[in-house]
């Protein structure tokens, strides 16, 4: 007899999404996020980080002052990086992320050609940025879902 108690392929991407935002070094707020295609297959992953090249270490982290000692002009977001690490193309695929995508990320989301985001978190909502991703998602015809939690936990030791 099989297992019975086995997690969704929902619960699985948006807990390798889950996975990949530990990798993000950002002090406030860890993303990340998984393309799959068509057929349930990985196609990239991605988290927020700095470009590649650049030295966090050297880099700012800070949310308030000067815009260039913010972190927000360097920043790369996870579905961008997402998009950026992909070797395929992305025509058709689903976005799960961790956190709702911004005005810049739904730009690029819509270009690469993902049709569906799964989206684990909203807490920008009503802000102008959010707004502006969902007109744009709505008029490109990208599916946008709230990820649906079950309150299975998984736990991993590494």
């Amino acid at each position: 007899m099989k297992r019975t108690d086995y997690i969704s392929w929902d619960e699985y991407f948006m807990g390798i999404a889950l996975l990949s935002s530990q990798r993000s070094k950002d002090n406030n707020t860890q993303v990340g996020a998984c393309i799959i295609n068509a057929d349930n297959r990985i196609v990239s992953v991605g988290y927020n980080g700095m470009p590649s090249g650049c030295c966090d270490d050297e880099m700012p982290w800070e949310r308030e002052g000067a815009f260039l000692d913010t972190k927000y002009p360097f920043v790369c977001h996870a579905e961008l990086n997402a998009i950026l690490n992909s070797t395929v193309s992305l025509k058709g695929c689903t976005l799960f992320v961790t956190l709702f995508p911004c005005n810049e990320c739904a730009k690029a989301i819509i270009q690469s050609g993902i049709r569906r985001v799964v989206y684990l978190e909203n807490k920008y909502a009503g802000t102008d940025s959010t707004k502006a991703s969902e007109l744009m998602f709505r008029m490109a015809g990208v599916r946008l879902d709230a990820y649906e939690k079950s309150g299975q936990d998984v736990l991993i030791s590494l």
